[in-house]
């Protein structure tokens, strides 16, 4: 059973609009998850700088991201951020360029974790339907034209409201949504923004809604986990 968790973190910036990093480390100590797809892991402006330093995660926690290169001080690629246990091996990555009005981009990895070679899919979609549509239909694209297939988990902020709808129905033809639950706002959940997908050849065990009084304050969304398994 391998556990993974989506988090859109708001470059650490809580509810009451204080930036602290090592509550954002605590919430992820709390999910304790395998796997962790971050968005708005980077500082918006100037070098787009990591928010959890390599430090804080080395002395605080039992992950390190993935590295993907695109801009010297950041985490991942505009935002997104995957990160795996020390212990994780890790096959392959790239970022994914999506088609966008703002900013927008996706992350992927090949892990090997606790034996089971996943490929992993993060990802934080646009705020106008058409666009996430566009974006939905270039990370299934770039995921069928992989020459090497493996099992695949999708994770991350689709911005989507409407339910069973738009970018939803696109990712739902070829993938499986974990009932996670609604995880916007922290502080009162009316939407599921936050999703986890995975391939048929998983099965999804158990899913849901982080929480704690810490996942309360230390961001505008909850973060969500899943445990997944390769299907019978």
């Amino acid at each position: 059973m391998i556990k993974v968790a989506s988090y859109n973190m708001r470059k650490s910036i809580g509810t009451d609009r204080r930036r602290r990093p090592e509550r954002t480390l605590q919430v992820l100590c709390e999910i304790d998850a395998d796997v962790i797809a971050l968005q708005e892991a980077d500082r918006r402006f100037g070098p787009r700088e990591a928010v959890l330093s390599s430090h804080l995660l080395a002395e605080h926690g039992d992950w390190k991201a993935i590295p993907f290169g695109m801009r010297a001080r950041s985490m991942g690629w505009h935002g997104n951020a995957l990160l795996v246990r020390k212990d994780a091996q890790i096959l392959d990555c790239e970022a994914i360029h999506l088609p966008a009005l703002e900013p927008r981009g996706a992350v992927m990895a090949d892990v090997r974790v606790r034996g089971q070679v996943l490929r992993i899919v993060g990802m934080h979609l646009d705020l106008s339907g058409l666009w996430r549509r566009r974006q939905a239909h270039a990370i299934i694209a770039h995921i069928e034209s992989c020459a090497q297939r493996h099992p695949t988990v999708l994770m991350g902020d689709l911005n989507e409201w409407t339910p069973q709808s738009g970018c939803l129905r696109d990712f739902a033809q070829h993938f499986d949504f974990a009932p996670t639950g609604k995880s916007f706002h922290a502080r009162r959940p009316m939407a599921r923004l936050d999703r986890i997908m995975a391939s048929r050849d998983l099965e999804i065990h158990q899913a849901g809604v982080h929480e704690s009084l810490s996942a309360r304050t230390a961001s505008d969304h909850l973060p969500i986990w899943a445990t997944i398994r390769p299907a019978a």
